[in-house]
């Protein structure tokens, strides 16, 4: 059975470093004060910073608005997620 994925427009919008809208958002993987870890519909997104905080989260609209000094940006390539995890099931049998 398939399951039929919703696709949503994702748009990353940052204001001065300081406070930034998120688009397109499926999920939050992980969030500290130096790091937020979001799933979108372009794949995995890094935001990497100072006291970094999710001001909103609408998961049923895939939007995520965070404020905080924002250092960097990056997206992980699907690649590299595979190779995390084949690490992690090689290093738990």
């Amino acid at each position: 059975m398939e399951e039929k994925k919703t696709m949503c427009a994702h748009r990353l919008t940052l204001d001065n470093r300081q406070e930034g809208t998120v688009t397109g958002v499926r999920d939050i993987h992980s969030f500290n004060e130096s790091e937020i870890l979001l799933e979108t519909e372009a794949g995995r997104l890094s935001v990497k910073g100072e006291l970094l905080h999710v001001r909103r989260l609408n998961l049923e609209k895939g939007e995520a608005d965070i404020e905080g000094k924002i250092n960097s940006l990056t997206y992980l390539s699907k690649k590299t997620e595979n190779k995390e995890e084949s690490l992690l099931k090689r290093m738990f049998r």
